[in-house]
């Protein structure tokens, strides 16, 4: 039991300490999410042949990536300082910045729910799901450099 109260103990420090970091937190989310976009290009683009199943894996790690993005532990006031690149419009607009990720989430919702199963439904799905993440970086994120 007393083990059992100490694990718990851990796990519950981990997940404050793990939110303790919104800007690390919402950039490691970030970049996954850009690595999955990224896989699914390289199939869009003809570098890797297409995979019915690794594209649909990677469309639910896609999902997966949506659903742990929670606008206010990630983007609370004060968290738009330091080494970002999260635009002002976001705390001026968080009803559009909210709108711009429920885009996304329904695209990515949309194809796991009807699973490309040829390159040209891969295309047509990707289309959508980059255009979402397109306008969001249009409105609400700064680019370096």
């Amino acid at each position: 039991m007393r083990k059992l109260l100490l694990a718990i103990s851990i796990l519950a420090l981990a997940g404050t300490a793990a939110s303790a970091d919104p800007l690390g937190d919402r950039q490691a989310l970030m970049k996954e999410r850009g690595k999955l976009t990224g896989e699914l290009a390289k199939v869009v683009k003809g570098e890797q042949p297409f995979d019915a199943a690794a594209v649909l894996t990677t469309l639910q790690a896609m999902k997966d990536n949506a659903g742990r993005f929670d606008i206010e532990a990630l983007y609370p006031e004060g968290s738009n300082t330091g080494d970002t690149t999260a635009a002002p419009a976001i705390w001026e607009n968080p009803d559009g910045f909210s709108d711009a990720e429920k885009k996304f989430e329904d695209a990515v919702d949309a194809a796991v729910a009807d699973a490309p199963a040829d390159l040209d439904a891969l295309k047509a799905k990707f289309g959508a799901i980059g255009a979402s993440c397109g306008a969001c970086h249009e409105n609400f994120r700064i680019r370096k450099g």
